[in-house]
């Protein structure tokens, strides 16, 4: 399974040109067997993303999600054991959604896909692509 981070999110549905082939490449293999997720606290991020005009989503915010998971995207919910992995990680990020997109991640066994920096260079056994290539 991948999880997308937000920006590779917005990125795939956007069919953005900053998305990378092999990144493509994963993606496309991984939706066929539906081990393709975000954590929930992504689609907050794009609803505030939005509301402060640093994205144009297609439709409505809410739409927007129905869609993506009737297409087969996977929802990662919050819940205590990725609250608790999100907090042990205040090293890691300072930005919590970041800390909770990580934290589903490593709370499902799962591969992260991002392009942010600190999250790529972050010393740990997560799984990491860069969704730049």
């Amino acid at each position: 399974m991948i999880v997308l981070d937000t920006h590779a999110l917005i990125w795939m549905d956007a069919d953005d040109p900053a998305l990378g082939p092999q990144a493509r490449q994963r993606i496309s293999e991984e939706w066929r067997s539906g081990r393709v997720a975000v954590s929930a606290i992504s689609f907050w991020e794009c609803a505030l993303l939005e509301q402060h005009g640093r994205i144009v989503l297609p439709v409505a915010i809410e739409v927007w999600r129905a869609e993506l998971l009737a297409a087969g995207l996977v929802e990662i919910p919050l819940d205590g054991r990725v609250g608790l992995f999100a907090a042990g990680f205040f090293e890691l990020h300072r930005d919590p959604a970041d800390r909770f997109i990580a934290a589903s991640a490593m709370a499902r066994n799962a591969t992260l896909m991002t392009a942010d920096e600190k999250l790529l260079a972050w010393q740990s056994p997560l799984p990491r692509l860069d969704a730049r290539r």
